[in-house]
Protein backbone atom coordinates (compact mmCIF):
# COMPACT_ATOMS: atom_id res chain seq x y z
CA UNK A 1 0.00 0.00 0.00
CA UNK A 2 2.76 2.47 0.85
CA UNK A 3 4.18 2.11 -2.67
CA UNK A 4 0.82 2.98 -4.16
CA UNK A 5 0.48 6.05 -1.89
CA UNK A 6 3.92 7.29 -2.99
CA UNK A 7 2.85 7.08 -6.61
CA UNK A 8 -0.30 9.02 -5.88
CA UNK A 9 1.72 11.69 -4.05
CA UNK A 10 4.10 11.93 -6.99
CA UNK A 11 1.18 12.17 -9.41
CA UNK A 12 -0.31 14.99 -7.33
CA UNK A 13 2.94 16.95 -7.54
CA UNK A 14 3.08 16.37 -11.30
CA UNK A 15 -0.55 17.44 -11.61
CA UNK A 16 0.24 20.58 -9.63
CA UNK A 17 3.21 21.31 -11.92
CA UNK A 18 1.00 20.79 -14.97
CA UNK A 19 -1.60 23.14 -13.48
CA UNK A 20 0.99 25.85 -12.85
CA UNK A 21 2.40 25.43 -16.36
CA UNK A 22 -1.12 25.65 -17.82
CA UNK A 23 -1.78 28.84 -15.85
CA UNK A 24 1.48 30.36 -17.10
CA UNK A 25 0.56 29.25 -20.62
CA UNK A 26 -2.76 31.08 -20.33
CA UNK A 27 -0.93 34.26 -19.28
CA UNK A 28 1.61 34.04 -22.09
CA UNK A 29 -1.07 33.33 -24.70
CA UNK A 30 -3.18 36.26 -23.50
CA UNK A 31 -0.22 38.63 -23.39
CA UNK A 32 0.95 37.36 -26.77
CA UNK A 33 -2.42 37.97 -28.41
CA UNK A 34 -2.57 41.45 -26.86
CA UNK A 35 0.95 42.28 -28.10
CA UNK A 36 0.12 40.95 -31.55
CA UNK A 37 -3.04 43.06 -31.73
CA UNK A 38 -1.18 46.13 -30.50
CA UNK A 39 1.55 45.55 -33.09
CA UNK A 40 -0.97 45.25 -35.91
CA UNK A 41 -2.79 48.39 -34.80
CA UNK A 42 0.43 50.37 -34.57
CA UNK A 43 1.48 49.09 -38.01
CA UNK A 44 -1.81 50.31 -39.49
CA UNK A 45 -1.35 53.67 -37.74
CA UNK A 46 2.19 54.01 -39.15
CA UNK A 47 0.95 53.11 -42.64
CA UNK A 48 -1.83 55.68 -42.41
CA UNK A 49 0.56 58.40 -41.26
CA UNK A 50 3.06 57.60 -44.03
CA UNK A 51 0.25 57.59 -46.62
CA UNK A 52 -0.88 61.03 -45.43
CA UNK A 53 2.78 62.16 -45.51
CA UNK A 54 3.08 60.95 -49.11
CA UNK A 55 -0.16 62.69 -50.08
CA UNK A 56 1.16 65.95 -48.64
CA UNK A 57 4.44 65.43 -50.51
CA UNK A 58 2.65 64.86 -53.81
CA UNK A 59 0.43 67.89 -53.34
CA UNK A 60 3.47 70.02 -52.44
CA UNK A 61 5.35 68.77 -55.50
CA UNK A 62 2.44 69.63 -57.79
CA UNK A 63 2.08 73.09 -56.24
CA UNK A 64 5.85 73.69 -56.45
CA UNK A 65 5.82 72.68 -60.13
CA UNK A 66 2.94 75.09 -60.78
CA UNK A 67 4.82 77.86 -58.96
CA UNK A 68 7.97 77.14 -60.99
CA UNK A 69 5.97 77.28 -64.22
CA UNK A 70 4.31 80.56 -63.26
CA UNK A 71 7.68 82.05 -62.32
CA UNK A 72 8.75 81.64 -65.95
CA UNK A 73 5.87 83.76 -67.27
CA UNK A 74 7.12 87.22 -68.23
CA UNK A 75 5.66 90.08 -66.17
CA UNK A 76 2.47 91.43 -67.64
CA UNK A 77 -0.74 93.14 -66.70
CA UNK A 78 -1.52 90.39 -64.11
CA UNK A 79 1.89 90.61 -62.40
CA UNK A 80 0.35 91.68 -59.07
CA UNK A 81 -2.22 88.88 -59.08
CA UNK A 82 0.44 86.34 -60.01
CA UNK A 83 2.75 87.59 -57.25
CA UNK A 84 -0.11 87.36 -54.73
CA UNK A 85 -0.95 83.83 -55.84
CA UNK A 86 2.71 82.78 -55.63
CA UNK A 87 2.92 84.24 -52.10
CA UNK A 88 -0.22 82.29 -51.15
CA UNK A 89 1.32 79.12 -52.58
CA UNK A 90 4.53 79.72 -50.62
CA UNK A 91 2.51 79.99 -47.37
CA UNK A 92 0.61 76.82 -48.25
CA UNK A 93 3.86 74.96 -48.97
CA UNK A 94 5.33 76.11 -45.65
CA UNK A 95 2.16 75.03 -43.81
CA UNK A 96 2.22 71.62 -45.49
CA UNK A 97 5.86 71.21 -44.45
CA UNK A 98 5.19 71.93 -40.77
CA UNK A 99 1.84 72.59 -39.12
CA UNK A 100 2.25 72.21 -35.34
CA UNK A 101 -1.24 73.53 -34.58
CA UNK A 102 -2.98 70.62 -36.31
CA UNK A 103 -0.11 68.12 -36.44
CA UNK A 104 -0.75 67.59 -40.13
CA UNK A 105 2.45 68.97 -41.63
CA UNK A 106 4.92 66.59 -43.21
CA UNK A 107 7.31 67.03 -40.27
CA UNK A 108 4.63 66.16 -37.70
CA UNK A 109 3.25 63.30 -39.79
CA UNK A 110 6.72 61.76 -40.09
CA UNK A 111 7.22 62.03 -36.32
CA UNK A 112 3.87 60.35 -35.63
CA UNK A 113 4.60 57.60 -38.17
CA UNK A 114 7.99 56.91 -36.61
CA UNK A 115 6.44 56.80 -33.12
CA UNK A 116 3.85 54.29 -34.36
CA UNK A 117 6.63 52.20 -35.91
CA UNK A 118 8.51 52.16 -32.59
CA UNK A 119 5.32 51.11 -30.79
CA UNK A 120 4.82 48.35 -33.39
CA UNK A 121 8.39 47.12 -33.02
CA UNK A 122 8.11 46.99 -29.23
CA UNK A 123 4.84 45.07 -29.42
CA UNK A 124 6.35 42.58 -31.88
CA UNK A 125 9.40 42.05 -29.66
CA UNK A 126 7.02 41.28 -26.80
CA UNK A 127 4.93 39.01 -29.01
CA UNK A 128 7.95 36.91 -30.00
CA UNK A 129 8.99 36.47 -26.37
CA UNK A 130 5.46 35.43 -25.40
CA UNK A 131 5.30 32.95 -28.26
CA UNK A 132 8.53 31.27 -27.16
CA UNK A 133 7.26 31.26 -23.56
CA UNK A 134 4.04 29.59 -24.72
CA UNK A 135 5.99 26.92 -26.59
CA UNK A 136 8.14 26.23 -23.52
CA UNK A 137 5.05 25.92 -21.29
CA UNK A 138 3.31 23.63 -23.79
CA UNK A 139 6.30 21.32 -24.12
CA UNK A 140 6.74 21.37 -20.34
CA UNK A 141 3.11 20.26 -19.93
CA UNK A 142 3.60 17.43 -22.42
CA UNK A 143 6.79 16.21 -20.72
CA UNK A 144 5.28 16.35 -17.24
CA UNK A 145 2.18 14.51 -18.50
CA UNK A 146 4.38 11.85 -20.09
CA UNK A 147 6.01 11.20 -16.69
CA UNK A 148 2.65 10.15 -15.26
CA UNK A 149 2.38 7.47 -17.96
CA UNK A 150 6.02 6.37 -18.15
CA UNK A 151 7.20 6.97 -14.60
CA UNK A 152 10.43 8.50 -15.93
CA UNK A 153 11.20 11.14 -13.30
CA UNK A 154 13.57 13.02 -15.61
CA UNK A 155 10.57 14.09 -17.70
CA UNK A 156 9.14 16.05 -14.76
CA UNK A 157 12.46 17.81 -14.24
CA UNK A 158 12.68 18.62 -17.94
CA UNK A 159 9.09 19.91 -17.87
CA UNK A 160 9.87 22.03 -14.80
CA UNK A 161 13.00 23.46 -16.44
CA UNK A 162 11.03 24.34 -19.54
CA UNK A 163 8.48 26.00 -17.28
CA UNK A 164 11.25 28.11 -15.75
CA UNK A 165 12.56 28.97 -19.22
CA UNK A 166 9.03 29.94 -20.26
CA UNK A 167 8.67 32.10 -17.15
CA UNK A 168 11.97 33.82 -18.00
CA UNK A 169 10.79 34.50 -21.56
CA UNK A 170 7.49 35.79 -20.21
CA UNK A 171 9.39 38.16 -17.90
CA UNK A 172 11.66 39.34 -20.72
CA UNK A 173 8.64 40.01 -22.91
CA UNK A 174 6.87 41.95 -20.19
CA UNK A 175 9.73 43.88 -18.57
CA UNK A 176 12.61 44.00 -21.06
CA UNK A 177 11.59 43.02 -24.59
CA UNK A 178 14.68 44.70 -26.12
CA UNK A 179 17.15 43.06 -23.74
CA UNK A 180 17.08 39.71 -25.51
CA UNK A 181 17.17 39.78 -29.32
CA UNK A 182 15.53 36.72 -30.78
CA UNK A 183 14.30 37.74 -34.22
CA UNK A 184 15.33 40.50 -36.67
Amino acid sequence: MSGHGAIEGSNKRVALLISVLALCLAFSETLGKGAQTEGLGANIEASNQWAYFQARTIRATVLKAADDAVSLVPPGPNAEAIAAKRAEWAKTLARWESEPATGEGRKELAERAKAAQEKRDLALHRYHHYEIASAAFQIGIVLASAEVITGITMLVFAGGLLGLAGAAMLAFGFFAPHALHLFG
